[in-house]
């Protein structure tokens, strides 16, 4: 089997490159290495095994129509995309350009070059929007979607919201439609947030990452009797998310290969769902817990990120029942792993 995996060097993108590699697949990919950490995890991937790569972008045509006619993958992995809210807001014409226009360029070379190819398009939750129609409640540490406690599904109406939302949610309707109207065999997951290793954390994209870093900079500011230096926190910290490990959404979408006709057409809500769902403060509870740290973490809040959700939890029913892919890693051994990741 061929995959083909754009954006194969940033954080998703490189965890399954490695595992279609170390499965024996032949491997092609595409990344412009722009993001922090790309050459890492390329130096990484060369560690594992053979595969083939091509530095470029995704939005030119010539190049991805070059590499899409030559190599004819048998699945397509679409990870490249710009991921970050803030950087979206500050250049909306390159988020368009990367996110939407890229994902056309790359639909074009499949419809002409490999139609028959399984094509996997990772979309996020900002589709629908800010979800501020959805009644919260509020308590100590996090907010309540009450009228909806199981989590999300995909009956909630798409919102394009921020430049970000509207070039991930364009690309993802283009995904589908290319299923409806010129036959191609696409699926779209809609992501909430993933976390683990390979990511090269930062403020604006993240945030597991981020904030656990921050943690253990204080952890070896207090062995030191040293001040940490204050970090800040949009909003008032009680945003949730539900969080996926990222072996946990590499494994969907290698079980989604051998069940695709379940699910082709389609777009699902991936994320680790009620039972990993977490807020801000809490996952700075559970930080300074496992690292002992004995004084509040120094900590500001500053103003809310614009089109931010209050809550998003993936209700994963309609993937499970599909496909059977449940989330195996919790979140607590999910965050005790990213924490000894970044202390060794």
């Amino acid at each position: 089997m061929k995959i083909l995996i754009t954006g194969g060097l940033g954080f998703f993108g490189s965890n399954l490159s490695e595992r279609a590699i170390s499965m024996g697949y032949k491997v092609c990919v595409i990344d412009n290495m722009s993001r922090i950490g790309s050459d890492e995890n390329y130096e990484w991937l060369n560690s594992i095994g053979q595969y083939e790569f091509h530095k470029t972008s995704i939005t030119d045509e010539y190049q991805v129509d070059e590499i899409v006619k030559t190599f004819i993958p048998d699945v397509v992995f679409h990870m490249a995309g710009q991921v970050s809210m803030i950087s979206s807001i500050k250049n909306p014409r390159e988020d368009f350009s990367i996110n939407a226009l890229g994902t056309i360029v790359l639909l074009e070379a499949v419809r002409k070059y490999s139609p028959s190819c399984k094509f996997i398009y990772a979309s996020t939750n900002k589709v629908y929007g800010d979800l501020d129609w959805v009644v919260m409640e509020e308590s100590e540490k996090r907010y309540k979607a009450i009228e909806f406690p199981n989590g999300f599904n995909e009956s909630i109406p798409l919102d394009f919201r921020s430049p970000y939302g509207c070039s991930k949610g364009a690309a993802d309707q283009y995904v589908l439609d290319y299923s409806r109207i010129y036959g191609l065999n696409t699926v779209v997951f809609r992501h909430s947030s993933i976390y683990g290793m390979r990511q090269h954390a930062r403020e604006d994209q993240g945030w597991i990452g981020w904030f656990c870093s921050k943690g253990l900079e204080a952890m070896n500011n207090q062995n030191q009797n040293q001040k940490q230096n204050a970090f800040t926190i949009s909003g008032n910290g009680k945003q949730v998310r539900d969080i996926l490990f990222v072996t946990d959404a590499v494994d969907l979408y290698f079980r989604s290969l051998e069940k695709f006709e379940n699910i082709c057409g389609d777009a699902f809500n991936i994320g680790g769902g009620t039972i990993n769902s977490v807020s801000i403060l809490e996952l700075l509870d559970i930080i300074s817990n496992k690292l002992a740290i004995k004084f509040k973490l120094n900590y500001k809040f500053i103003e809310e990120r614009s089109s931010d959700q209050k809550v998003f939890i993936s209700n994963n029913k309609q993937i499970s029942d599909m496909i059977g892919w449940h989330p195996e890693i919790s979140y607590l051994k999910g965050i005790e792993k990213v924490l000894t990741k970044i202390k060794t």
